[in-house]
């Protein structure tokens, strides 16, 4: 059973504003699961940004004009105010309406909501059919919006780097064997309904074809040079923390982090193949080790679903609180190939479960679990479904703002890490090959504060890795040499970083501070410290900014 708690003025509020929210952006509303647009896709012109900036300046208003009732409308409150004031200074910096990268911007937004999307009905299928159809408003507003960034002089653009990755993805998303046409000809439906579907996925691709052609004529516009600058990173790194922190002070820390963590492997290697193996050796036999293999996406999955059905399992009613609707997590393959692994999130009704996806590159047939299992942990439990599911079965305490909305990268995947942590702690990574892959997966994150941080400030580059300031070839050697993964992941990793600033540095961060809230409590109660506790109550508060995590916590 939830508790129970009366709702209170604050919480009417924020109630109110995800509903203006769901219908400013039907995407959003899609992924809350939250029904009545799913036909709809989002105005991505200036004129709905400025929309979605006039509703945060309305409901700012009124979160300031409300006393709280108690301990969860002060979070609220603080929360609120942290979040949506950062959302207006970027709106109002010009950030909104410059927004392309190679993963988390409107061109992948308006393709990848269709995976959250229904399909076992006729009518599911209609419904998929009249939101292809809104494609090409959806594409013309954003070509609008870059239109409209590339006409200020002064304000923020996307860099050439970015233009050009925009401009290959838009292509493939504009040709006639695109996942417009294969997902259009994979449903079974009645002929009419198939044939209006064809040709919603050809409007679709005409739309794409249509932003292919106007980031080609943007395109001298665009800045060569990567870096964003302190200021506009300083910004990004409070959106993506909820906190503020000394960037310097942080690109030091990751520096130290990534040679405690490459100590550790060199450790792990000798434990895995004895002295004098390195930690590269180490990974390359354990790539080799036809026992830590899987081949296809089809045994990829099932693992997957294995690995975690098992975590579940076991740290239920042992280490974690796990309600019963958040025990059911299914593992999916995505039909995309960006590479990217990541969790969305069940409805709010719990309808559709959490699902973590894969989304596996082209050409990629082996995996290897020792590699991996650590990711199932990160994305699954007592990772992020841990994390967010919890979060919206807590219905009773949380507002729909506090549960379905507000999400902090840094709060969100720096528990991730902090749950990887924690599960070689429980013994769950005991084998020296799968601590091997968390260690791995540990390092590349620490490895990225250092080249995030060092390349978009511009700071000074060690003299191995050539000196001089930090720019894409040094990160590229830099990045090789400290990620034991294939090439293509890297590349799509690295553009990810440089056109995505703050984001990735989020993770380790985030996990640091995450620690950090925990040993304060730690030191606080002294011998009554009950760390079950400490993640039952950290975790009621939902995503919030690490500032306000910290606060809350004390």
């Amino acid at each position: 059973m939830t508790e129970t708690r009366r709702s209170t003025p604050l919480d009417a509020i924020a109630d109110e504003f995800v509903d203006t929210l769901a219908q400013l952006s039907p995407t959003a509303a899609t992924h809350w699961g939250i029904p009545g647009s799913d036909h709809l896709l989002d105005d991505f012109s200036p004129a709905g940004y400025d929309a979605q900036a006039s509703a945060v300046r309305d409901v700012l208003a009124k979160v300031r004009q409300t006393p709280p009732q108690d301990e969860i409308d002060e979070v609220t409150a603080a929360a609120m105010e942290e979040r949506l004031g950062l959302e207006l200074e970027l709106h109002e910096a010009g950030e909104n309406y410059a927004t392309l990268n190679n993963l988390a911007s409107p061109l992948q937004t308006i393709r990848d909501i269709f995976d959250l999307m229904p399909t076992d009905t006729q009518e599911q299928w209609e419904t998929v059919g009249e939101r292809m159809a809104n494609v090409p408003g959806a594409v013309d507003g954003y070509i609008e919006s870059l239109q409209y960034a590339a006409a200020q002089p002064d304000g923020p653009f996307p860099a050439i780097r970015q233009i050009e990755i925009g401009i290959k993805q838009a292509e493939e998303l504009a040709g006639g064997g695109s996942f417009w046409t294969t997902f259009a000809q994979s449903a079974e439906v009645p002929d009419a309904t198939s044939a209006a579907l064809l040709r919603s996925a050809d409007v679709a691709r005409e739309a794409y074809g249509r932003l292919a052609e106007a980031l080609r004529e943007l395109a001298p516009r665009a800045p060569k040079d990567d870096a964003v600058g302190r200021e506009r990173y300083q910004r990004f790194s409070r959106y993506f923390l909820g906190a503020r922190i000394d960037l310097d002070e942080t690109y030091e820390w990751g520096r130290e982090e990534l040679a405690r963590i490459v100590a550790e492997q060199e450790t792990t290697a000798v434990q895995l193949y004895g002295e004098g193996t390195s930690p590269e050796e180490a990974m390359r036999r354990l790539d080799d080790d036809i026992n830590r293999q899987l081949h296809g996406t089809d045994a990829l999955r099932r693992w997957m679903q294995e690995t975690s059905d098992q975590a579940v399992a076991e740290l239920a009613d042992v280490h974690f609180d796990i309600p019963e609707p958040v025990r059911k997590l299914e593992c999916m393959i995505a039909p995309s190939q960006t590479g990217a692994i990541y969790y969305t999130a069940p409805s709010d009704d719990f309808s559709r479960p959490g699902r973590m996806w894969w989304s596996v590159p082209q050409g990629v047939e082996s995996f290897g679990t020792w590699r991996e299992k650590t990711t199932v942990y990160h994305e699954g439990v007592p990772g992020h479904h841990l994390q967010l599911a919890q979060t919206i079965y807590r219905s009773e305490l949380l507002n729909k703002w506090r549960r379905l909305v507000c999400w902090v990268s840094g709060h969100g995947e720096g528990w991730a890490l902090y749950a990887e942590r924690l599960m070689a702690d429980l013994g769950y990574l005991d084998d020296p090959g799968d601590r091997m892959g968390m260690l791995d997966a540990q390092r590349m994150r620490a490895a990225r504060v250092v080249l995030d941080i060092g390349v978009h400030l511009g700071k000074e580059a060690p003299e191995t890795w050539g000196g001089g300031t930090w720019d894409e070839p040094k990160a590229w050697e830099f990045f090789k040499a400290n990620v034991n993964m294939a090439e293509e992941f890297l590349r799509f990793e690295l553009d990810r970083y440089l056109g995505w600033p703050g984001q990735a540095p989020s993770y380790k961060v985030g996990q640091r501070l995450w620690e950090q809230a925990r040993d304060e409590a730690a030191t606080r109660a002294g011998e009554a410290f009950d760390i079950k506790a400490f993640h039952r109550r950290a975790l009621d508060l939902g995503s919030v900014g690490l500032d306000t995590l910290r606060e809350a916590l004390g």
